[in-house]
């Protein structure tokens, strides 16, 4: 007994001296086109929600060692946790207003990234209860980049993603309206990183083409195929998973380009 318990007091202060391996967390903070719907609490994801999937959902899956290598100037370290904070129906206020925001701050590091994509609910001016003018929108992106400063961490401003419509001529146009251009200004004001993901998804969906893109990257399905959506479904704004991993993708490449600056 006193053999092992030696054994258990070497092997208890060996593993007190050698270092742990540093691991880089990615915060994602936004709304329901990034959220990740499976960790939705007191929910079945599979009865209640599937097949609608966030962004951010997948993104811990497309941080492979070799994606890592390729964003050495953003991430130091070879491991990364993707901490999706976004939820569904909010804006930069009610995120900053609920203290989700504050929640992420309190647990920030030095070398975290914070990336952050708002505005479907900003612009949203008939429901008051997430309706934030473009100035206002503009003063919490504000915010949110300098405290991830404050902390060490690195702020990452995107561009709302696009919605499945308007289309226009085989082109797939802007419908963030001056949200989109909010975003770019407050990035150039501050100096922070940004990726314009509003233009790289309508540029990649209007590649793929409108019939390809609604039926299979968007939530539009008939009646009978999931439990979730039993009458079936038609919505232009969230994703099916084949669209939540193109557009994790374009996220992806955009990082890559930072990080080559």
């Amino acid at each position: 007994m006193k053999k092992h318990l030696s054994i258990l007091v070497v092997l208890f202060i060996f593993s007190a001296f050698v270092p742990k391996e540093k691991v880089t967390k990615i915060y994602l903070i936004g709304d329901s086109t990034m959220a990740d719907y499976s960790k939705y609490e007191g929910e079945d994801y599979m009865k209640e929600r599937y097949p609608v999937t966030g962004w951010g959902q997948v993104f811990q899956s497309i941080m492979t060692l070799d994606n890592l290598k390729s964003l050495q100037r953003l991430v130091a370290t070879d491991s990364v946790i993707v901490d999706d904070r976004a939820r569904g129906g909010r804006s930069t206020r009610t995120f900053f207003e609920e203290g989700r925001w504050a929640a992420v701050y309190r647990k920030l590091e030095a070398g975290d990234l914070v990336i952050m994509q708002f505005g479907h609910n900003d612009a949203a001016k008939e429901k008051t209860e997430r309706y934030v003018t473009v100035e206002g929108y503009k003063e919490y992106i504000r915010l949110f980049v300098n405290q991830s400063r404050e902390k060490g961490a690195i702020p990452i401003v995107l561009t709302p993603v696009a919605r499945n419509y308007p289309w226009k001529d085989g082109f797939l146009e802007n419908v963030h309206g001056e949200y989109d251009a909010a975003a770019k200004e407050v990035a150039a004001e501050l100096d922070a990183l940004m990726i314009d993901l509003n233009q790289r998804s309508r540029d990649f969906f209007s590649e793929k083409g409108q019939e390809y893109v609604t039926a299979n990257y968007f939530m539009n399905f008939g009646p009978g195929l999931y439990e979730a959506f039993p009458e079936g479904q038609k919505d232009n704004t969230h994703f099916q998973p084949a669209g939540a991993k193109a557009v994790a993708q374009l996220v992806l490449e955009g990082m890559q380009e930072l990080a080559k600056k």
